[in-house]
């Protein structure tokens, strides 16, 4: 029977500090980058990045614009990064370019408003590596479909870099053509899959913010401000993945804190985000059910319970081979649509917190191991509010946790028990497949004032 139980949360220690960005790894990415670039008929691949939209440029570098952006061109013998006046000295970060092999150029128009431009045009520089009449592949951040575009027109032509970019592009090349999807696609895209070092450091990322949400939560009290809350929280210095919020009442969800004072007999919801992780958690400043106003009534037997039973059928379906479609069905079967899902429940997770999803209505595209999944199903009723459960997962089967368990032992045992509590403790269906990367997976606590309270089926 579903219940509430005063329950310690899980702590199995600080993850070892994860593996730097190693050049073979770089290389190897440089070399598939160039397989799959050849395949899709692209003479060059043009990757755009500035500060929120730099997965994919940093995933094949290592290199990430800091408040500039940035354009990496790769062919079939050259690669070329353009950085911008501050950060052309940062991209040394970058294993490829210590190597020599990819080199750098100063494109000052990829500097901030007013700053020096005394340096080669970004036209001078692409008119030197792509080839005229070529066919190039542009790389954002996102693709679209037919559906999207006004009638009769191509999608494998609707750019999502900006126009001083797509403009030259087109000037010189014959066609220029969205390839974003060779790095974000759900099925074959070449970030939808980790490895054993991938899954390390983000495990070591959920675990940082993980860890901080849980000093925020077990440290909020009446009268606290949501500065006060978000301060408690004492967040490392891993990148953010997106922006942190603090939002009660009536206060739009992706706020941050906005100077509100912590009061009893209101909805709460609030994220930590890194590269690699999003914690978050949603329900009352409450400390039982006598705290909510008459018209919440019900909240935890006809919201929150069956929530965190198909919370748990969730991980029982992620498995190699399942398909998306049909974890998209499972869902809104359970939670049918008083419970206001309208958003995939469970997309891909990089450094970007949303990389794409196989999980869509109809979907065939079938999970597969190496996947780094987010547990992300939001459900939003207008009087019971929300609650929540959104941690990180990744799904690997025997090959992968062979692996792990010869290169990172200590992230297995973590993972296990992890597992374990999720299943012996809270009584959620948990297949060997499905490795928690945070100690707060399987924890929803729906009375933020009394966080012990934590819901057990």
């Amino acid at each position: 029977m579903t219940r509430l139980q005063r329950l310690d949360w899980p702590d199995n220690g600080t993850p070892d500090l994860p593996p730097a960005f190693a050049p073979q790894e770089a290389e190897a990415r440089l070399a598939v980058v160039r397989e799959a670039m050849l395949r899709a008929g692209y003479a060059a691949l043009v990757i755009y990045g500035d500060r929120e939209h730099a997965a994919n440029l940093h995933w094949l570098t290592g290199f990430d614009p800091r408040f500039e952006e940035a354009v990496l061109v790769v062919t079939a013998g050259d690669a070329l990064l353009l950085a911008g006046n501050e950060c052309l000295a940062y991209a040394a970060v970058s294993p490829l370019v210590a190597a020599g092999r990819v080199r750098t150029g100063l494109c000052a128009s990829l500097s901030l408003p007013s700053q020096p431009r005394g340096s080669r045009r970004l036209w001078d520089w692409l008119d030197e590596v792509i080839p005229p009449g070529a066919t190039v592949g542009a790389v954002g951040w996102k693709w679209y479909g037919a559906d999207e575009l006004p009638p009769g027109a191509d999608p494998a032509l609707a750019l999502d870099v900006p126009a001083f970019l797509a403009d030259p592009l087109r000037d010189r090349a014959g066609r220029v053509e969205n390839a974003t999807a060779l790095f974000m696609h759900p099925a074959h895209g070449l970030r939808a899959r980790v490895g054993a070092d991938d899954i390390a450091r983000l495990e070591f990322s959920n675990h940082m913010a993980a860890s901080a949400l849980k000093r925020m939560v077990f440290a909020l009290q009446e009268g606290m401000t949501d500065f006060a809350a978000v301060e408690a929280a004492r967040i490392g210095g891993l990148p953010l993945g997106c922006h942190v919020t603090f939002a009660m009442g009536d206060t739009p969800g992706l706020s941050g804190p906005v100077g509100d004072r912590i009061r009893r007999g209101v909805p709460a919801s609030f994220n930590i985000a890194h590269w690699g992780s999003n914690i978050c958690r949603a329900g009352w400043m409450a400390r039982g059910p006598d705290d909510l106003p008459p018209g919440a009534a019900g909240y935890l037997e006809e919201f929150v319970f069956p929530y965190a039973q198909a919370m748990s059928d969730w991980c029982a379906m992620m498995r190699p081979g399942v398909a998306g479609g049909a974890v998209w069905a499972m869902i809104h079967d359970r939670l049918p649509a008083h419970f206001g899902i309208t958003l995939n429940p469970g997309h891909l997770i990089g450094l970007d917190e949303w990389m794409s999803s196989p999980i869509m209505p109809g979907s065939g595209i079938p999970l597969a191991s190496g996947m780094a999944m987010q547990m992300d199903v939001i459900p939003a009723h207008p009087a019971w509010g929300s609650t929540r459960m959104e941690d990180g997962y990744v799904i690997a089967d025997d090959a992968l946790r062979e692996e792990l368990a010869r290169r990172h032992p200590n992230l297995v045992r973590r993972c296990a028990a992890r597992a374990a509590f999720m299943t012996r403790v809270i009584g959620m269906d948990v297949p060997d497949s499905l490795l928690p990367l945070a100690d707060t997976c399987g924890i929803i606590a729906p009375w933020l004032l009394d966080p012990a309270q934590v819901v057990v089926l």
